[in-house]
């Protein structure tokens, strides 16, 4: 699934060999490309996909100061015509509001069904820009260029769109697949260092239910990935990306095998949710999540206290949260039965089948839940 392309002779890690993975989706397929200093190359991208002269790209003011100038004479010097549109920066801001507001923006830069949205950002920029593209016009399409950690492995790969509502995360979405998507790992050295933190909670993830030797390489590499070596996190966004494009090519719209994604999310959410979205970054919710799912995993007999304890290890190394905000049992329980994911009054819950498998467990009485994760009161 991961190729190398050869753009450059030259070993300088600004210009070493790209990455690439696919996502085959027959018709709506796609690549990836993970990169160091490739922002530069977007226009080209866009010309060689063939995509319409006249763009948008929707960012956040701190990525633009960042990015914006880069990405627009990218664009130009390969003849497009660009116009941007700009939201607030933070989880708050994924709303239905923000939405109206981005549509009005399109239709005064003249956009028309052959319009290409950009979105550049990390997740929220990406999740509310996918949103936006699948909706206006019903429907035109997107480039993304995730700046984050957490969108480079995760949020910007798969086509799940969407905003929050005031009583739940990402209860208003579509599956909507993007035209490409470009990685600079080079963005990354501006990241803030919460914010690079949060999106390690994902890369875990991956090592956790899917491929226990990319965990493992993930323990003997904290050092370099906490020092955002450039040629470590290319091999970790990649592996990342390779394995959610398997599962996301198996399972496009999470009929079955990619809530296996969800893993750490369901509690996660809820502690996003309970603490007003903001408090917690998403990754750091995750990561909680996960500590609960690793822990309840155990309970059920799915793993040993050895593997959780290896989980939760991990995750204390690299600087992310394990224990969960003590609200009370009937909080999280109200909260958990919201989630998107909930089906006649349960939850299909994953858990981990030791390191690098999973199990869904169908759970109709949370409090166990709960207990296990000593979240609850």
């Amino acid at each position: 699934m991961t190729k190398i392309l050869p753009v450059s002779n030259n070993t300088d890690v600004n210009t070493a060999p790209s990455l690439s993975v696919d996502v085959a989706l027959g018709e709506r397929s796609y690549g990836i490309s993970i990169g160091s200093g490739t922002l530069s190359s977007l226009g080209q991208v866009c010309n060689d996909l063939g995509l319409s002269k006249k763009l948008v790209v929707i960012t956040n003011p701190t990525v633009a100061g960042y990015y914006l100038k880069s990405v627009i004479t990218s664009l130009e010097s390969a003849g497009f015509t660009v116009a941007t549109a700009q939201i607030p920066d933070g989880e708050e801001f994924k709303n239905l509001k923000v939405v109206a507001a981005v549509y009005d923006d399109l239709v005064d830069a003249g956009m028309d069904r052959g319009g290409v949205i950009i979105a550049l950002g990390g997740g929220v920029v990406g999740d509310l820009a996918g949103f936006v593209a699948a909706t206006f016009l019903r429907g035109i399409d997107f480039v993304q260029v995730p700046t984050t950690l957490l969108s480079q492995v995760d949020s910007s790969v798969g086509g799940k769109t969407g905003v929050n509502l005031a009583k739940g995360k990402n209860l208003v979405g579509a599956f909507y697949q993007p035209k490409f998507v470009l990685i600079d790992v080079n963005t990354l050295s501006t990241l803030p260092e919460r914010e690079f933190i949060g999106g390690l909670a994902e890369v875990v993830k991956y090592g956790v239910i899917l491929d226990s030797e990319f965990f493992c390489y993930i323990e003997s590499h904290v050092d370099e990935v906490l020092a955002r070596e450039p040629e470590t996190l290319k091999h970790l966004i990649s592996r990342c990306c390779s394995l959610k494009a398997e599962v996301v090519g198996k399972d496009e719209r999470e009929a079955g095998l990619r809530a296996v994604l969800n893993y750490g999310h369901t509690l996660g959410h809820a502690v996003e949710s309970l603490s007003g979205y903001g408090k917690y970054a998403h990754g750091e919710a995750v990561a909680i999540g996960m500590v609960a799912a690793a822990r309840f995993s155990e309970q059920k007999g799915l793993a040993s206290s050895a593997d959780t304890a290896r989980i939760e290890a991990l995750i204390s190394r690299l600087r992310l949260p394990t224990v969960a905000p003590q609200f009370t049992s009937e909080e999280y329980i109200a909260s958990l039965v919201r989630d998107k994911k909930a089906r006649d009054g349960g939850l299909t819950f994953v858990c981990n089948k030791g390191i690098g498998s999973f199990s869904f467990q169908r759970v109709t009485d949370l409090k166990p839940l709960l207990s296990a994760s000593g979240i609850g009161g």
